[in-house]
Parts: structure tokens; sequence; C-alpha cells
């Protein structure tokens, strides 16, 4: 698989089994197949999550931050793998350690999620991740995960 490849909203889709409200991932670049990658989340005010969090003042909840840089990692692991399209895989979150969250992020944001592998034991992935709003750092988490064949 080429460097630099960008995956659309349609085959994000076919590597996550996430769907609206929980898919938070619009578009991935991948910098190095299956070790770093950026992906992309486009915010409005449209997002189910900022009716309630908060209703005059609409921030996007750490918790889901922390899940779209999980998302991306997850999408990142499985653009490494040659056969992706025709297996069909789940990626099971173990673990989020050294969690900071750094600035609020609103409607009308663009948050990039930047994560890369840091370590690899047979099928579970450590990513360390860091999402920016405006090349500025809004949060960032080392996640552990497991992928798994359906």
């Amino acid at each position: 698989m080429a460097e630099n490849k960008i995956y659309n909203i349609d085959e994000i889709m076919k590597m996550l089994p996430h769907r609206y409200p929980f898919l938070l991932v619009d578009r991935l670049e991948v910098e190095v197949p299956g070790e770093k990658g950026i992906g992309l989340k486009n915010l409005t005010m449209n997002e189910l999550f900022f009716q309630g969090h908060f209703p005059n003042n609409p921030i996007m909840p750490g918790v889901l931050q922390v899940e779209a840089m999980a998302q991306t990692a997850g999408c990142v692991v499985l653009s490494g793998a040659d056969d992706w399209q025709d297996k069909k895989r789940s990626v099971l979150f173990m673990a989020v350690d050294n969690v900071k969250f750094r600035k609020p992020v609103r409607p009308g944001d663009q948050m990039k999620m930047h994560l890369e592998k840091v370590k690899v034991h047979r099928n579970i992935f450590v990513f360390h991740g860091i999402s920016k709003v405006d090349d500025q750092v809004v949060s960032e988490a080392d996640l552990t995960a497991m992928i798994i064949d359906e």
C-alpha cells in the first residue's frame, strides 16, 4: 500500500463498525500504513452531543475526543493490512493512559487526530495520539487496543 493514502468516509465505514452518532472520523490520511496517520473530524452544531454538553456553551466531551483518537488508531492499524477489505475485523479498546485535555473543542472546529504506533505485540497495539485544532494541541492520550478477526 502506498504511503500518504487518503481514505474517504466510505472507506472508513468499511474499516470501522461505528455509525452516526458514534463515527468520529470523517477523513483519514495514512502517512505510514499500519503505523502513522491523521484522522479528521469536522465539528458542527448539529453534533448530537453539543445539544446537552452544554446548551449555552457547547464543548466536545473529552471522552469523545479520546474515542476519535481510538477510531483513528484502528483505521491506521487496518490500513497496514493488505486484506483489510476482505476480512472483517474489530478493534477492541483495552486501555487509555496519560490523557490530557488542553483546550475546549467547539462547533466549527476541525479536529485533527495525529496517531503514531509506539509498540506492538502480536495483535495488541499501543498508539500515542495528539489531537489538534488550528495546530494547537487540544488533547492527547496513549491508547492500547486489540485487533481480532470476527
